[in-house]
């Protein structure tokens, strides 16, 4: 089973080489990792030049980070397809092990498992922990979702369902799971298990505003799929952030 990594790259030589080296240093074998970069004026293609682990970088004015993704997708040779992003770093060199041994079971359609908020200069230094849980669909109508850096999925799953939508900014991966997992009821698998540290200070977390438009762009998510979610829903996505601080 060939496992796809894609990395989207844009003037990200700061955290670049903490991502690279955490993919480079996987343990397991079959393993292809993509750079699909939106045309960087710094060091970042400097920087990805010196991992030859890599097995193909684009570089080219995309139409922001989904956009980039997307080409991934579109050139990922993979059974197996996830995505961690240029400020993220897998928590040891056996994540993919792990995440292959989920897969194992051909009637598992996508995997999943916790993330730590980190300190950006600092990845040792925990901010907040996100423990996800079993998925069951109603989690999604109290304010659930699975962090995507950690979420991985079978490229057929792209060729049945699509992939993410540029008419989002911020919530295309949060539409994207919940068109599979939620309209299109595909199987998941959960593995209770930090696999990602995530530099903290997200898009969609940035300010204020952008909170608000996130959560317009969530409330989109829902209608673009048909979906009806209780008044409540999208109020509880944010406040559940609160219990990952006491986890941490």
């Amino acid at each position: 089973m060939k496992i796809t990594v894609i990395t989207p790259t844009f003037n990200s030589a700061a955290t670049l080489r903490d991502t690279l080296a955490s993919v480079r240093d996987q343990n397991y074998p079959c393993l292809e990792h993509i750079i699909v970069d939106g045309g960087s004026t710094d060091e970042t293609l400097d920087i990805v030049a010196s991992f030859p682990h890599v097995t193909r970088v684009v570089s080219e004015r995309d139409k922001g980070i989904y956009d980039a993704m997307n080409k991934g997708i579109r050139l990922a040779t993979g059974d197996v397809v996830g995505i961690l992003n240029s400020d993220d770093v897998y928590t040891d060199n056996g994540v993919l092990t792990t995440i292959a041994l989920a897969f194992a079971n051909p009637g598992v359609m996508t995997v999943y498992a916790d993330l730590q908020y980190v300190y950006p200069n600092d990845l040792e230094k925990v901010q907040r922990t996100w423990i996800t849980g079993p998925f069951k669909k109603r989690n999604f109508y109290y304010g659930w979702m699975p962090p995507h850096p950690t979420f991985f999925v079978r490229k057929e799953v792209y060729e049945q369902a699509g992939d993410f939508n540029l008419n989002l900014r911020s919530a295309a991966d949060y539409e994207f799971m919940l068109r599979i997992l939620l309209k299109h009821g595909l199987s998941s698998f959960y593995i209770p298990q930090v696999l990602v540290k995530m530099r903290a200070g997200g898009m969609s977390n940035a300010s204020l505003t952008n909170r608000l438009r996130a959560n317009k762009e969530d409330r989109m998510a829902w209608k673009m799929n048909g979906l009806r979610p209780y008044f409540f829903t999208l109020y509880l996505k944010p406040i559940r952030k609160i219990h990952q601080f006491i986890l941490k």
